[in-house]
């Protein structure tokens, strides 16, 4: 399957004129993608279009549109809120064990030519569970692909498993608790979903209960939310990284925390962009965010419905935003310090880093 390639969107940035900023690297076109990890994409966000249909007419779903080019015609969001609507609605072709290992294995062939390494993936448990999709058939569907990931691929992968905000703390926590037969094949947990409205303050009991069952922990925080969402995260949920964190540049004494503890950020361009959290590219805080001498990590978030994969990501911040190979190379060695890794695959990782682009 052919891969989709930038949104348009991304696509119309530019070629009305704002590529080039000066000091720019040459186009990458030729070389091998950057060796990376990938720590902020969600499974069900690689649901391409085509596998979509397949799915829905494999198991006997319908869906309200005629092909996979007017399926894409639905990617138009105004919100983070307008494109979860259309996430779920779509995520109910995902079915049977073989369902989740062809959205996994896809995931892995795509992630494999934009020169991922290693990719801890995000899935939603609750989303399943209240369509009647146990947590068994999940897991298993997932792992039977990602559980030898790194023979068939060269990609090292892990689970992390989110809550969904907009459910509640009882409700995480009860996922919580079915997850525990899985901790083998779980690394982390995390918080996603709609964050407006949705503090993370209200999930520290279920953080303090995943911390004790030895679950790192994650949680998506100011991508819409305030500034005050990430201070939350940090001291009430104790996180390991944040997902998103771009609204923190409103925040002078926030910043400053961030950049002396070095906390990871999963930063997601084009996502930020088809969201509406920047209006164009060329206005993303990122390159503010990296001057700050933040732990910037590039990832692609929900690739399939916002139009490009994570070396797509890259190649538009070289493209629109004028960033250098050393830039890149930087935020490359940030995912791959930021993943939850053995010191040994760490090394091994960043010894390939090391010799892009001629290795």
């Amino acid at each position: 399957m052919a891969d989709p390639g930038p949104s348009p969107t991304a696509r119309a940035e530019i070629s009305h004129g704002s590529v080039g900023a000066a000091g720019a690297d040459p186009p990458r076109a030729g070389r091998p993608p950057i060796p990376k990890a990938e720590l902020h994409v969600h499974i069900e966000g690689t649901l391409e279009a085509e596998l979509a249909l397949l799915l829905a007419g494999r198991n006997g779903i319908s869906l309200p549109y005629q092909d996979a080019k007017d399926l894409r015609r639905a990617y138009e969001f105004s919100s983070l809120q307008s494109f979860l609507d259309l996430y779920y609605a779509t995520m109910a072709v995902l079915c049977t064990e073989q369902d989740f290992a062809d959205l996994a294995s896809e995931y892995l062939e795509r992630a494999s030519a934009q020169g991922v390494r290693h990719a801890e993936i995000f899935f939603d448990p609750q989303a399943h569970a209240e369509r009647g999709i146990g947590l068994a058939r999940v897991i298993d569907g997932l792992w039977s692909v990602l559980g030898s990931s790194e023979q068939t691929h060269g990609i090292s992968t892990a689970l992390i498993m989110c809550f969904l905000r907009e459910r509640g703390p009882a409700a995480a926590m009860a996922s919580l608790e079915a997850a525990l037969p899985f901790r083998d094949r779980i690394i982390a947990v995390g918080l996603d979903g709609a964050e407006v409205g949705h503090p993370p303050a209200a999930f520290s009991d279920v953080f303090d209960r995943a911390r004790a069952e030895g679950f790192r922990c994650v949680a998506h925080a100011g991508e819409e939310g305030p500034p005050s969402y990430i201070w939350d995260s940090l001291d009430r949920l104790r996180v390991s990284r944040i997902d998103h964190g771009v609204r923190c540049v409103e925040d002078a004494a926030l910043v400053a925390r961030l950049r002396d503890e070095q906390t990871p950020l999963t930063v997601c361009p084009l996502s930020n962009l088809r969201l509406g959290v920047v209006t164009e590219l060329a206005r993303h805080p990122l390159p503010r965010m990296i001057e700050a001498g933040l732990a910037v990590t590039v990832n692609s978030d929900d690739p399939a419905y916002f139009g490009g994969y994570i070396d797509d990501n890259y190649g538009l911040l070289q493209a629109v935003l004028g960033m250098t190979d050393p830039q890149l190379r930087t935020m490359a060695e940030a995912s791959f310090r930021a993943a939850f890794l053995a010191d040994e695959a760490r090394a091994r990782h960043l010894d390939a880093l090391a010799g892009w682009p001629d290795g």
